[in-house]
């Protein structure tokens, strides 16, 4: 039998038991061995492989100082010399995904095959796919095992050197790639037996990968804008002066409730733009561009409007995952319901 692979692992602070967003500023290390979830990793390997070493970075610590972190990257692959690099999984987790990505990125222009994880919802996925092996996982941690399994499957025959088939038989996520093959039935034959298969309600599975659009339905329109109160919401990256409350410019996970109850306007003195996908300065000296207050306010003065809402909220809305999306929106509809609030107006970049 062959030697076992060496597989060099990479995880964030919080799979490596550090912390949560508390720690998210950790700075990268190496460690000797299996960290957190590369414990299971090492169990899945089992003869295949020996994870000989992990690296550890905290999330904001990679985007923020991603090339510091990169080069603790490039330092383990030096020191480890491993055979295969396994990165996550991350899930539907967007800053750590595009740790994730970056880091199996970089092992492979080392030279080194690599693996990353995480769901196909993760922002990082159609940034990295074309270039990297993703397998997909769940969205959670629930799915951690399973996820592993398959990383560990792909990253053995990577390391071995062995032909990678059709994404769909080795449990990644699909390249983009087209290749010559030869199906024994034609065309017309094989479209018919699947029209068949869907008309009996039997399972079958398209040639052409489809993903259906979600639809929203549109709210009735307010009747009466003279007695009603509207709420403002914006995905602009509004922040207080100085981000005291260190909102991330993109792979937002959490937005800002602010009072705007005494407030004309929002002033450049006390707010300002934080967001990884447009040229903040003009919206940073007039922050009323990407939160309407002060133009709202003139609707208010001369009753085009009942009322302003007390809270205004704010988040920047770049590379966050659909799904964290669908829950700050549900918890930000839930509240404004709950304070009886009529209409709200979301601006967006």
């Amino acid at each position: 039998m062959s030697r076992p692979l060496r597989v060099l692992h990479y995880v964030n602070q919080f799979f490596a038991g550090i912390g949560g967003e508390d720690k998210a500023n950790h700075p990268a290390e190496i460690r000797d061995g299996a960290v957190g979830p590369g414990r299971l990793l090492a169990n899945l390997l089992g003869d295949e492989g020996i994870v000989v070493g992990t690296v550890v970075c905290g999330d904001n610590f990679f985007q923020e100082q991603q090339e510091q972190a990169l080069a603790v990257v490039r330092q383990a692959l030096t020191d480890w010399t491993p055979d295969v690099v396994i990165t996550g999984p991350a899930f539907i987790s967007g800053r750590y995904g595009i740790a994730c990505a970056e880091v199996a990125r970089t092992a492979q222009e080392a030279g080194v095959p690599s693996v990353a994880g995480m769901n196909a919802e993760n922002p990082a996925v159609p940034m990295y796919s074309q270039n990297i092996y993703i397998v997909g996982t769940g969205p959670s941690p629930a799915s951690m095992e399973p996820a592993l399994t398959a990383m560990a499957r792909l990253a053995v025959k990577l390391g071995r050197g062995e032909e990678i088939g059709p994404a769909a038989d080795e449990g990644y996520l699909p390249r983009g790639e087209r290749r010559l093959g030869y199906r024994a039935q034609p065309g017309y034959l094989r479209a018919v037996d699947m029209l068949v298969r869907k008309l009996r309600d039997q399972p079958f599975a398209s040639e052409v990968p489809y993903q259906p659009v979600d639809k929203v339905t549109p709210a009735p329109a307010l009747s009466n804008l003279a007695g009603a109160t509207i709420a403002l919401a914006t995905t602009g990256g509004l922040i207080r002066r100085g981000n005291p409350d260190h909102q991330p410019a993109s792979n937002t996970r959490s937005f800002l409730r602010i009072d705007v109850a005494d407030l004309a306007e929002l002033s450049p003195k006390d707010f300002d733009a934080y967001h990884a996908g447009y040229y903040n300065a003009i919206a940073g000296d007039n922050p009323n561009y990407i939160l309407p207050l002060s133009y709202v306010r003139e609707l208010e003065a001369v009753d085009e409007i009942g009322s302003v809402h007390s809270t205004v909220y704010a988040l920047a809305g770049v590379s966050t995952p659909v799904a964290e999306s669908r829950r700050m929106g549900a918890e930000i509809g839930a509240e404004l319901a709950a304070a009886g609030v009529d209409g709200c107006l979301l601006v967006a970049t």
